[in-house]
């Protein structure tokens, strides 16, 4: 099943016409992967920018026991990375620059909650004597 942000709704819905938030577009099956891998917050992952403009957005993949993979950088598709980016669905960090390269953290944007509902005021009634 493919992933999906929802907006907050802004407006009222006799206003727009439309009930509930408003979904965005599908993510491919590559794009949903990345954000997944981006989302957990166990794995760190990175884009580094190189001085000639050259991007390589990875993460460090931890050894898996059972099956003896792992323990290596691993790089995530450039395409799909940029497009996720462009969408605001991931965001970077502050830069960490040398001469040659700047890297950024990289992290799946939040969406916000909707408007949090007012706590409707119990008004005390008189007993009726």
């Amino acid at each position: 099943m493919p992933l999906t942000v929802v907006h907050s709704q802004t407006a009222e819905p006799r206003a727009t016409g439309r009930r509930g938030p408003r979904p965005c577009a599908p993510l491919s099956l590559a794009e949903a992967d990345v954000l997944r891998i981006v989302a957990d917050t166990r794995t760190p992952v990175f884009v580094t920018v190189r001085a000639g403009g050259r991007r390589r957005y990875s993460y460090w993949r931890p050894l898996d026991s059972a099956t003896g993979r792992g323990g290596c950088y691993a790089a995530l598709p450039t395409a799909e990375c940029d497009e996720l980016h462009a969408a605001g669905r991931i965001a970077l960090g502050d830069p960490l620059t040398d001469p040659a390269r700047t890297t950024y953290r990289v992290t799946a944007v939040r969406t916000p909650a909707g408007p949090a509902r007012a706590a409707r005021a119990v008004r005390a009634r008189p007993h009726a004597a």
